[in-house]
This record gives C-alpha cells, sequence and structure tokens, in this order.
C-alpha cells in the first residue's frame, strides 16, 4: 500500500491511504492520544455524515477527507459541526471538558459563536484552523465550543462577563475560565497573533499568579450574577413609565435616516414597535412619526434585500446603506410586525410591499418542507476564486447589470438603486434607493403602480440570475423561540394585509411546533435538525410559542389555539417561575406577590451554570421575561385567567427599580405592560374572561372628513349581552358611549335585540347573542386634516350574562387607525 506523509507546522503524521477505505483521522496536535473508543465513535459519526457532507477546513487529504476530527462531529448544532474538523480538540459544553479541567489542571478556553457569524468565519480561518495556533490551545487550555443560538443561557452569562470586564461585546466570544467554570478573562474576536500573545500571557499568570486569577474571577462572577438577577425594590408601575419610555425614544431618533444613535445601527424592532403600539394606543403622532422615519429609511437601504426581500441584521454605517450581510429568522419576523403595523396605521401601500416582500422571502427561501422555518443565512459565499467573501452573494457591478437585463430596465435599475462604476462596496455595488419610489415615480414621469410593476420584473429577474451563484450558507436548524416569533408575525400580517396564505403558513409551522418539539415530560425542545429535537428548551422558547399561540387565536378563531397557548404558558410558570417575592420598595407598602420574574433556564436544572440568569433586558430579541410579560397578559384578557395578568405584573414589579431607570431597555415589556393594565391595542379586543369579542372598522364616508364605522360583537354560545335598553334596572346595556375629544358620535344604529326571559325567576329582558353589527358615523369635532390623530378611541360599554349570571359591566375601548385619504403620512413627516 502506498504511505503519504503529510508535514504542517513542523507535525509529521504518517498513514496508510487506500482509495476505496476512509482515511484515519490525525489527533489533534497537542492534545495526546485519544481513547479508542471515543476515536471509533468519531470516525463512526463522520461515515454516517449523509453524502453532500462537506468538511469545513483547509486541512485534507488528497482524496478530499479531513485530516481531523473532534468531538464536534457528535454534535447536532450546525454551528458545532462547522468546527468538527479544525485541528483544535473542541469539547461541546458539559462535564467532560470540565473534569478534563480539573484532571490536567488546566484553564479553560470558551469560544462562544454561531453559525452565520463573519467574524467568527474570520477568527476560525485564522486561528482555529492554523494548525501551529491550535497546538498552543491544545497544549495549555481545555477548549469548549458553544452555539449561542443552541444556548443562549450559558451565552448571556459569559457575554455579561465579558461586557463588564471590556465595556463592549460581540462574537466571536473569547473567553478564560478556571476549571469551576467561572471566568477570569474575556473578549471577543483576536487576530492569530494577538491570539498567540494572550494565551501565552494567559498560561503565564496561570502558572505564576494563579491566586490573581481566583480573584479576579470571584469578582467578575459577583458582578455577573448580580447583573443578571436584575434584583431590585419590587414596586407596581402605570402608564408613567411607558410614557417615559416613548419619549425618550422619540428624543433619540436620527431625524435624518432614523434609528437610535449612530454606526453601527441595528434595527432595534422591540423599540419600533413600542413607539407604534403607543402611536395606536393614544392617537399621538409623535411616536408614529418617528417610528416612520426609521421604517423608510431600512427599507431604502442597502440594510433591506432589495433583489431578494428581506433584512440583513444590521448596518455598520449610520444610514442603512452597508450591512452586516447574514439573514436573521428573528429579524424577519420583528420586522414584519412593525412593518405590518406601520401599514395598519398609515394604509401606506409602499409600507405593506416591503411586510409582503419579508413575509414571502420567509416562506420561499427560509421555510421548510415540513412548514417549519430555517434559522439564519450566512454574510459569506463563495466568490470566483472559491475564497469565501462576505457580501458576494449581494452586489452587482454595472455590467452584471447590462448582462442580466434588458437594456432599458437596465438603466432603470442602474439610476434606481444608485450603481456607480466605483461602487459603494469593494468596487461593487449594494443595491439601495436613494429615495422614496413614488418620488422616483414621478422624477421618472411614471405612475407610482407602473414603476412599481417594472420594478417587479426587475428584481424577478435578478433574483432568476443571484439563484446561479453560490449560495451563503443556511443555517437549517429550528429553534422553537424564532419560530414562534415568526408564527406571531405572519398571523398579524395575514390579518392587516388580508393574506389568508400567511394565516395557513403560521398555522402549519404551528403544527409542526406542536408536534415535534414537545418533550414527554409536557416541556419543549429548543431545537429540531435534520429529524431530531434536542437541549431542553429556554424561558423565551415557552413565552415566544404561548405569545405565537394567541396571535394565531385571534386571527383564526380555532379556539385549540387559545387552549395550547394556556398549557404553554403554564409549563412556562412550573418550570421557570421564581416563586420568591421581590423586596418591596421602602416607600412603598408591601403588597402580594406571586414571585419575582423567570430565570432563563429551568429552575431544577443546573445546567453547569455559574448563575441563574433573568436577564430581563431586551436586545436584538425581546427577553424571554418581556414575552412572558406580553404572553400572560394577553392570555388574561382572553380568558378571565386573573392569575395570569398578576403574574404579568409581578414580573413588571419585580424589575421596576431597573426599568424606571432604564426604561429604553425594556421595550417590549412595557408593551406588555400596557396589555395587562388596559388591553389589547387596535380595532379588537376580548372582554368578558373572553366570552365577548369586540372588532370595528373605520373606512371614510362620501362627505370629506367624515368616516363610517362598523363594530361587531362576536358572544360566545352560552352567554349573551344585554341590549341598549335592556328591560331590567339592575341590568347594563350595550351602548356606544362616545369616540375621544377628536370626533362626534352621528347616525348610531343598534339591531334589534331579542325578547326572552332569561331564567324563570327574572322578567323579559332584551339581548344580544351570537353576532351583531352596530354602526355609526365619526365627524370630526376639529377641522383640519393636519390635526387628525392617529387613531380615534371607541368606548363599548357592556355587560356579558348566562342563564345564572351576569358578570360586571366593563367599558371596552378600542383604537381604530384614522388613515388620510392618500394613504400617506402629513408633511412634517420624514420621508
Amino acid at each position: 500500500m502506498p504511505v503519504a506523509a503529510w508535514i504542517a507546522g513542523g507535525l509529521t503524521v504518517v498513514w496508510l491511504s487506500v482509495s476505496n477505505a476512509p482515511a484515519l483521522a490525525v489527533p489533534p496536535p497537542g492534545a495526546g492520544a485519544r481513547p479508542p473508543e471515543l476515536q471509533a465513535r468519531l470516525e463512526a459519526a463522520l461515515a454516517a455524515m449523509p453524502a453532500d457532507y462537506e468538511p469545513r477546513t483547509e486541512h485534507l487529504d488528497r482524496h478530499g477527507r479531513p485530516l481531523f476530527l473532534n468531538r464536534l462531529v457528535l454534535e447536532t448544532s450546525p454551528y458545532l459541526r462547522q468546527h468538527a474538523h479544525n485541528p483544535v480538540d473542541w469539547f461541546p459544553w458539559g462535564e467532560e471538558a470540565f473534569e478534563r479541567a480539573r484532571a490536567e489542571d488546566k484553564p479553560v478556553f470558551l469560544s462562544i459563536g454561531y453559525s452565520t457569524c463573519h467574524w467568527c468565519h474570520v477568527m476560525e480561518r485564522e486561528s482555529f484552523d492554523n494548525v501551529d495556533v491550535a497546538r498552543l490551545m491544545n497544549e495549555l487550555f481545555i477548549c469548549i465550543k458553544v452555539d449561542r443560538e443552541q444556548r443562549p443561557d450559558i451565552d448571556d452569562i459569559y457575554m455579561t462577563a465579558v461586557q463588564v470586564t471590556q465595556q463592549r461585546g460581540g462574537w466571536p466570544m473569547s473567553s478564560f475560565l478556571l476549571p469551576d467554570r467561572r471566568p477570569f478573562f474575556g473578549a471577543t474576536y483576536f487576530p492569530p497573533q494577538q491570539f498567540v500573545n494572550l494565551m501565552r500571557q494567559v498560561d503565564a499568570a496561570w502558572r505564576e499568579r494563579r491566586a490573581d486569577l481566583e480573584t479576579s474571577a470571584a469578582q467578575i462572577t459577583d458582578l455577573v450574577q448580580q447583573i443578571t438577577a436584575a434584583r431590585g425594590a419590587a414596586k407596581n408601575l402605570g402608564r408613567a413609565v411607558i410614557g417615559e419610555a416613548v419619549q425618550g425614544l422619540v428624543a433619540s431618533t436620527d431625524r435624518v435616516y432614523g434609528g437610535f444613535g449612530g454606526a453601527p445601527k441595528f434595527p432595534n424592532e422591540t423599540n419600533l414597535l413600542l413607539l407604534l403600539e403607543e402611536a395606536l394606543r393614544t392617537g399621538d403622532r409623535g411616536p408614529l412619526d418617528a417610528a416612520l422615519i426609521t421604517l423608510r429609511a431600512m427599507a431604502r437601504g442597502g440594510i433591506h434585500d432589495q433583489v431578494g426581500g428581506g433584512f440583513h441584521r444590521y448596518s455598520v454605517d449610520g444610514h442603512w446603506l452597508v450591512p452586516h450581510f447574514e439573514k436573521m429568522l428573528y429579524n424577519q419576523a420583528h420586522l414584519l410586525r412593525a412593518y405590518t403595523l406601520a401599514y395598519r396605521l398609515t394604509g401606506d401601500p409602499l409600507l405593506a410591499r416591503v411586510a409582503r416582500e419579508t413575509a414571502d422571502y420567509v416562506l420561499r427561501d427560509m421555510t421548510s418542507p415540513e412548514g417549519a422555518f430555517y434559522s439564519a443565512t450566512d454574510a459569506d459565499s463563495e466568490a470566483e476564486d472559491g475564497e469565501s467573501v462576505e457580501g458576494e452573494f449581494f452586489v452587482w457591478t454595472k455590467d452584471e447589470l447590462r448582462e442580466a437585463l434588458e437594456p432599458a430596465d437596465a438603466e432603470l435599475a442602474i439610476r434606481l438603486f444608485g450603481v456607480t462604476d466605483a461602487g459603494n462596496f469593494e468596487r461593487r455595488n449594494i443595491l439601495f434607493l436613494d429615495r422614496p419610489l413614488d418620488q422616483s415615480a414621478a422624477d421618472f414621469g411614471l405612475p407610482l403602480n407602473e414603476l412599481l410593476d417594472w420594478l417587479d420584473r426587475i428584481r424577478g429577474r435578478l433574483y432568476d440570475v443571484r439563484e446561479h451563484r453560490p449560495h451563503p450558507l443556511r443555517d437549517d436548524k429550528v429553534l422553537t423561540s424564532w419560530n414562534g416569533m415568526m408564527i406571531r408575525a405572519l398571523a398579524e400580517a395575514a390579518d392587516a394585509l388580508g393574506e389568508p396564505s400567511y394565516a395557513e403558513a403560521a398555522g402549519r409551522a404551528a403544527e409542526f411546533l406542536w408536534r415535534n418539539s414537545r418533550r414527554e415530560d409536557g416541556g419543549l425542545w429548543r431545537v429540531w435538525l435534520d429529524g431530531q429535537a434536542s437541549t431542553p428548551a429556554l424561558v423565551q422558547d415557552y413565552a415566544h410559542l404561548a405569545h405565537a399561540f394567541v396571535a394565531l387565536s385571534d386571527v383564526t378563531s380555532e379556539g385549540k389555539w387559545l387552549e395550547q397557548s394556556a398549557t404553554v404558558a403554564a409549563e412556562m410558570v412550573e418550570r421557570f417561575w421564581d416563586p420568591s417575592p421581590a423586596p418591596p420598595e421602602e416607600s412603598a407598602p408591601a403588597s402580594p406577590s406571586l414571585g419575582s420574574g423567570f430565570f432563563i433556564a429551568e429552575r431544577e436544572k443546573a445546567n453547569l451554570l455559574i448563575a441563574q440568569p433573568k436577564s430581563p433586558t431586551d436586545g436584538a430579541v425581546p427577553s424571554g421575561n418581556s414575552v412572558a410579560v406580553r404572553a400572560l397578559a394577553e392570555l388574561g384578557r382572553r380568558t378571565g385567567d386573573r392569575n395570569a395578568t398578576d403574574r404579568a405584573l409581578s414580573t413588571v414589579a419585580a424589575f421596576a427599580t431597573n426599568i424606571e431607570r432604564m426604561p429604553a431597555a425594556y421595550t417590549y415589556m412595557l408593551t406588555g405592560l400596557a396589555v395587562a393594565l388596559e388591553g389589547d391595542a387596535g380595532p379588537r379586543a376580548t372582554a368578558s374572561n373572553g366570552a365577548v369579542v369586540v372588532a370595528a372598522a373605520l373606512r371614510p364616508a362620501d362627505h370629506a372628513g367624515e368616516y363610517e364605522v362598523d363594530v361587531d360583537l362576536v358572544i360566545k354560545e352560552g352567554w349573551h349581552l344585554n341590549g341598549p335598553e335592556p328591560l331590567q334596572e339592575d341590568l347594563i346595556g350595550t351602548t356606544i358611549q362616545g369616540a375621544g375629544s377628536r370626533f362626534d358620535v352621528t347616525n348610531l344604529r343598534y339591531p334589534a335585540p331579542r325578547r326572552t326571559q332569561v331564567s324563570t325567576q327574572s322578567g323579559d329582558v332584551l339581548i344580544y347573542e351570537g353576532r351583531q353589527r352596530i354602526t355609526l358615523m365619526l365627524h370630526p369635532s376639529i377641522s383640519g386634516p393636519e390635526e387628525l390623530p392617529v387613531s380615534v378611541p371607541i368606548s363599548i360599554r357592556l355587560q356579558a350574562c348566562d342563564d345564572q349570571l351576569c358578570l360586571l359591566p366593563e367599558t371596552v375601548i378600542l383604537e381604530l387607525p384614522v388613515r388620510r385619504p392618500s394613504g400617506r403620512p402629513p408633511p412634517q413627516a420624514a420621508r
């Protein structure tokens, strides 16, 4: 048999090369011999990989087979598998790694990242796939890899440690730990030489100044435990703190380019959702205008994929031009919600267009055959020279556009998308719109609809051409929480945009999760990949799924979704709720408390964590506690479960000290607080412990400034409402109470109630059952279109009864968006 020798970095390795047999994997340099049984498991896992499996490494034999193999080949995470053929002797997070660190008296190097992270890939190529660097890592440390999307609880703890010591964070995260898991130093990306120098410094400190490392680890761990617990004096909060948060967001909005703060700019979707929902709830135009500046600027920018739809994760500049090119499911979900709500408030067809493009992108490119949603696509893709290049899939030159399109289409695309010979990114062009499409239509002398049709034809052709390019890596894992986000977004979009196919897609994904992501013990799995569920779910998974099922129940009127939402919420409380009460504020009287919020990970499972984090602040996604507050508040409103509402309010109260100090860090939790206090914002509400659904629609009347309104009552079987004049003095009739200070109610028409005797012990009453409609007209009490509010509140007084009892009367307030005839914003709003 021929013998081949491979020499790299001073390491000589000899193996038998047989063309019809797998090559024997090379032991990681500097790591010592492996137990034969472990090596056999690793080789069996490699042999079981599908035929299209491509090892991600430069170290291949002449048959294209990987030279190195480590424990990550046994993992299901796509990110961990990307590192399975590094010469680093990686361990997954688990007791085995820490036992080895104690046995060999070594510190731990912890690397955390995710599969579509550009700088994670850079550090892998420069350091982790470098034999010399890997040898030093293996000699000096026990090395652990963590997928932050699979284990955000681990990421939360060690990212907090990095942030408190470095005042910044990001991925890849690079941390050094004691064998007992406490961190003593952490940072992010390191170039290879700097990384080598750092490792030698850490090794010297480990050998010569270990007591200093112990002291540092103790201090950092104490800070991490305090920060992630977020404990403070409990206090009941009201609307005032929501108003303060909104005022702060409006004041911090970039009035030229949108967004909050400078470069790099993130969408900050939870901020946008709070602004939009409060504009709807209060009728105040200031929050709406602030949100529209950002949404319209993003839609025109390079952060928005102008060809395929959807959004990249963030912009590296201050005006949304140059994105970090990965596309995350959670961004699509929350931006779909934001554009949908913005359309509902304004009637602007261009906002609806962006919402549809985003939903269609996910359904076309990010949906599994079973209907679940994939996690992300990478920033990098392969260039002509075979190198992996950031943004390669998305950028264009003039010549490429002219080759792809008919001459007239190409010239329009070049003008519309700001394409130049010099380019705006590495001598190529990220497509963007330098002005609103309606303004471009005017500049070209075209009706807007004609320009949009032309643009759709161009986009379709460019999409087809782009499909022949090497694609960015797609992370096919199905995350329960991120799927919950997308289900919620599609359900809301189906309702606002009149797209039943979106509701069908949301239902299909929800059925998939209900079928595949539940454990035998009633809990949930977090990850589904390659036909296998894994990783116990965290609080955000339960919260987002309950949150999603509520929206599906609303849009489909299928009662099973509300039941399943309640089931998931009950499991969430059972597994994650902290029953210990938060201490009351000194100046406030003690009040009964159900507890103090939710832990990220299950209470009863240690998970080798050095802290039990709650981490209630919102980041790139809403925190688990924030979504739990919203989901519980919505369930309480729809089911009459006062305990759910009280638990939502107790969660907010537990973090009240921090919320009052930094309200902008809790924006999604504040949307949940508003629901708990006042009910849902918008043209639909649930009343009478779920027995009655009230919904209204507003449309312009024949006379300018007037509106026709239909108020629909859907009354659950076995229940009834009293007519406007119920005949019994102790009963409250169903009446329209008013429409705020901006409109007068006229032409009020109630349906004819049915006269009946509900019980043998009562006299006749006039009642409503089933479906009923009240109609009315709104006439502005203040003239002038610029003084119109964003929404008009319609107040409905009602009392629900069955044949045994009547509930307490209540007033339901619906907020109906008041769209201008053009559907466009007022002149003073940024365009």
